[in-house]
């Protein structure tokens, strides 16, 4: 397949097979009907060194009805009240600067901009999440990022000093456009950041299940810096942050001088041979054992008649349990604190999705924390309610009982 980045062949090494729509949740009444299921591979390119995905999907069809709202989880309303405290002293942001937000959510980070009187404005995609932050008074337009929102912004609120797109630059098929409009929103002074999954510690940490149709790149530095200088832009400075299993956060100019951070994670991912393709066919043979290792242990436990249920039912869980091939036989139901999701049923296996009371009703054996970057707050807060009684799966890097 040719690169979306650079147009040079890209390699696939990774093939998931067909997958449905990871956040294409089920009501009761599509339960018999057939669904729609797309390819899901990997494919990386030697030119500009970005892995991809080797088929894309419709922005429109991905994010129609969408089911991710930022603020359910309270690490994340810690990250982002975080990450606008940041900003606001970094950038020295105050009530004359503009902050923009490319894939805003439910406003999670506009309401940190706002407790700080910081004048702002949201992009939302999906209807119904740009609908949440309007009502809350979180200016929010709900489109995608194109020249048309762009000039609407300038000719209302002028350039933004700031501009932000956290965890949303994956999913961007027309990424070229998104940050010519990025410069053109831009301040010549001002500051794009992003955060991404970063894919060395994807490799890393076997955390597999972070791909999906909605994630269509998966970048390292190395890839982020020929994106950027293609678009005549320089990343300036690098964090590591934890979110989603490890992620980068990037400061990226107009004009600027890089920091240490920089020339640090290029020689970092030297070392980690970024640039050889046999590093991501390593890669895929390690997923394929996880795989049977996961398939394996769910086995041993349904032999002893064990009971076995699901706690959080992000997109990342559906790659999980439909790459395993697990469904109800398996994983009785699921647990998800978000109620956009509760009581419908998860794409392709079919499992159900319940509220937190539902583990009282019907308590299972063991618990497989699904949603594993939040694995010790779910644990402590189970054992809190009902302790010592159950035990925890943790699905990856490796499978283990805890």
């Amino acid at each position: 397949m040719k690169c979306r980045i650079c147009g040079s062949e890209s390699r696939m090494f990774l093939d998931f097979g067909k997958m449905p729509l990871a956040n294409a949740f089920l009501k009761k009444e599509d339960l018999a009907k057939e669904e729609a299921k797309y390819p899901l591979a990997l494919s990386y390119c030697d030119t500009c060194k970005i892995v991809q995905l080797t088929e894309a999907i419709s922005g429109k069809k991905l994010f129609k009805n969408y089911v991710y709202v930022s603020s359910t989880a309270k690490s994340f309303r810690i990250h982002f009240n975080e990450l606008a405290t940041k900003l606001k002293f970094k950038l020295q942001l105050n009530e004359n600067s503009l902050a923009v937000d490319i894939g805003s959510n439910d406003g999670v980070l506009l309401k940190e901009y706002k407790k700080s009187n910081i004048p702002f404005i949201g992009v939302e995609p999906a209807e119904n999440i740009a609908k949440l932050a309007n009502e809350q008074g979180l200016e929010t337009i709900n489109a995608f990022f194109n020249k048309e929102v762009v000039n609407e912004i300038i000719d209302q609120k002028g350039k933004a000093d700031v501009i932000t797109a956290c965890n949303v630059f994956a999913h961007i098929e027309q990424i070229h456009e998104v940050i010519d409009n990025v410069k053109l929103l831009l301040k010549d002074s001002g500051t794009f950041v992003i955060e991404i999954q970063y894919f060395i510690d994807t490799i890393k940490t076997m955390t597999f299940d972070n791909v999906y149709h909605e994630h269509l790149f998966y970048y390292t530095v190395h890839s982020l810096d020929f994106l950027f200088k293609k678009h005549g832009l320089q990343i300036e400075h690098i964090e590591h942050v934890d979110t989603h299993g490890g992620s980068l956060r990037v400061f990226i100019k107009k004009e600027a001088i890089p920091d240490e951070t920089y020339f640090q994670y290029l020689e970092t991912e030297g070392r980690d041979k970024v640039a050889e393709f046999h590093t991501y066919e390593l890669f895929a043979e390690k997923v394929n054992f996880t795989k049977k290792n996961i398939v394996e242990l769910i086995k041993r436990i349904k032999k002893k008649d064990q009971k076995i249920v699901g706690y959080g039912a992000p997109a990342k869980a559906s790659t999980l349990l439909n790459f395993c091939n697990i469904g109800k036989e398996g994983i009785t139901y699921i647990i998800d604190d978000n109620p956009l999701k509760q009581n419908l049923f998860t794409p392709g296996n079919k499992i159900p999705v319940k509220d937190f009371s539902h583990i009282k009703e019907d308590p299972p054996n063991y618990i497989i924390i699904l949603a594993w970057n939040f694995f010790n707050p779910i644990m402590n807060k189970i054992n809190k309610i009902y302790p010592q009684k159950f035990k925890f799966i943790l699905p990856l890097p490796s499978p283990k009982i805890i």
